[in-house]
């Protein structure tokens, strides 16, 4: 048996060759050099190009918009159950472009984005490129050719839903001219992730040892064809790549939710995709996601910065004896979840009779996690990219719109059972207010919201447009393009 040491040396070599923490919103990253490599024999099969696709794994967690603080506004914050929270004038600019929709091409965390998910793309392509030159056919080597591809499609998806329109580019990038290409079609860069997805999915293993949990598998290249299919409202594929993860027994939900969105949730039955983290004595890799996030106050109560926080209107909705409630919501002079304390007044709430002051739950630690570590903000919570629930109410809606209601039914009341909730019957309005209050504070309502076809009703108040489905193409993209990158329309 290994000892805990030596594990945790392993598991540093595939997160990544930088590591990172952060203290506050001014703090550097600290760089550190890698403190291992993988051992061969440890995996089913070791790839000659190992040590690269780690990078790619790293770059899900170090790139600046991809899992960060960046990432935090342009995937949650837009939402009607989100607002921009800390202090009115702290971040007020970003609150106008996300908050209420004044999407401007020059903001800093849609710059971030855009470059932080191509700067993964591009050193994905050098390692298939790479690795496809090389010859070599073992299973090892098109095990890591299988994980680039479905770490760039899943790049690739999350550009799509935000950008529309968006170059497809399969280049080695040697000089910086390499990386300006046109824009492709959605129905182009579509088959794009499609072709990836399916080509990955032959060669990743259905599980990883647990050294290395954490790595793309056949479920997660399946997951995201099933979401892709989804929001191009091809409900029988979205049912079909859906079915195939569930069908596959490796998958399923936490008992508690609670647990789900704790350390001990990292990489549980639940998790199909995750940014991984590791928080030590020795190790350091981590992101500002969660710390930007966290419970806004001084003292033992400076758990963060206090962004991306509830608001009224999701606090309203959740039915009677949902326990997702309390771990999504925290209350000033309530409860934390775990019954240990009672939340403080925030920045904004100087008196708790008059307004309550919301932060996400989701971004909260225990306090026996605090006190271990020595440190008030969250980074060793993995950040989960794709859950298994996701994947269930997928099959739901994908069931209900292709005629199967009973199929509906069983799916959706999964998620409700676990949630601690009575059984109903699928209509497309259970599914909705289901994929709310599952996934509140993560990354689906404004997507599922603009796919539905409810953005432009439901965030009419806050200054929605059709328009905003999309980001401009940021103003250093299309200067750098000089004239090949043609921005997006109406902006």
């Amino acid at each position: 048996m290994k000892n805990i040491k030596f594990k945790h040396i392993v598991i540093a070599a595939f997160l990544g060759m930088t590591a990172t923490t952060t203290q506050s919103c001014g703090d550097d990253w600290l760089d550190e050099k890698p403190l291992g490599r993988p051992i061969p024999g440890e995996g089913s099969s070791v790839g000659g190009f190992e040590s690269k696709v780690f990078g790619l794994y790293a770059g899900l967690r170090q790139q600046a918009g991809v899992s960060d603080f960046s990432y935090v506004w342009t995937h949650c914050i837009r939402a009607d159950d989100n607002e921009k929270g800390s202090t009115a004038n702290d971040g007020a600019a970003d609150g106008n472009v996300f908050n209420n929709f004044g999407y401007v091409a020059t903001n800093g965390h849609i710059k971030n984005n855009w470059t932080g998910h191509y700067k993964i793309i591009f050193d994905a392509n050098a390692v298939i490129n790479e690795a496809v030159a090389s010859g070599d056919t073992s299973p090892g080597t098109l095990m890591n050719i299988a994980e680039a591809k479905a770490i760039r499609a899943f790049c690739y998806f999350e550009l799509r839903r935000d950008y529309g329109e968006i170059p497809v580019n399969l280049k080695t990038i040697v000089n910086p001219i390499d990386e300006i290409a046109p824009k492709n079609t959605i129905a182009e860069v579509d088959a794009q992730i499609i072709k990836d997805l399916t080509e990955a999915a032959v060669d990743l293993p259905n599980q990883w040892p647990s050294v290395y949990l954490g790595r793309a598998t056949k479920g997660m290249a399946n997951a995201v064809l099933a979401k892709l299919y989804l929001y191009q409202g091809n409900n029988a594929k979205a049912l079909e790549y859906a079915e195939t993860v569930i069908n596959s027994g490796v998958y399923q939900l936490n008992t508690s939710y609670d647990a789900e969105f704790t350390k001990a949730g990292n990489n549980s039955k639940e998790s199909i995709f995750e940014v991984q983290k590791t928080y030590d004595f020795a190790t350091k890799y981590s992101n500002n996601f969660y710390e930007s996030q966290g419970v806004r106050g001084s003292g033992a109560w400076d758990l963060g910065w206090g962004f991306n926080v509830p608001s009224t209107e999701l606090v309203s909705i959740y039915e009677n004896g949902d326990v997702r409630k309390k771990t999504t919501i925290l209350t000033s002079g309530g409860p934390d979840i775990y019954n240990n304390a009672i939340l403080p007044n925030g920045p904004n709430n100087p008196n708790p009779v008059l307004v309550q002051q919301y932060w996400n739950g989701k971004a909260y630690t225990a306090l026996s996690e605090r006190i271990f570590y020595g440190v008030n903000k969250n980074h060793w919570e993995d950040i989960k990219l794709i859950r298994y629930a996701d994947v269930i109410l997928i099959a739901a809606e994908a069931a209900l719109q292709s005629g199967n209601a009973a199929k509906a039914t069983t799916y959706l009341n999964m998620t409700r059972s676990r949630a601690g909730l009575s059984n109903v019957a699928a209509t497309l309005s259970a599914i909705k207010q289901e994929r709310r209050v599952e996934f509140a504070m993560e990354f689906e309502r404004f997507y599922d919201l603009v796919r539905w076809g409810d953005a432009v009703t439901v965030l009419a108040s806050k200054g929605y447009q059709d328009k905003n489905k999309y980001f401009p193409i940021p103003q250093d993209a299309i200067d750098k393009a000089q004239g090949v990158l043609v921005q997006n329309p109406n902006y």
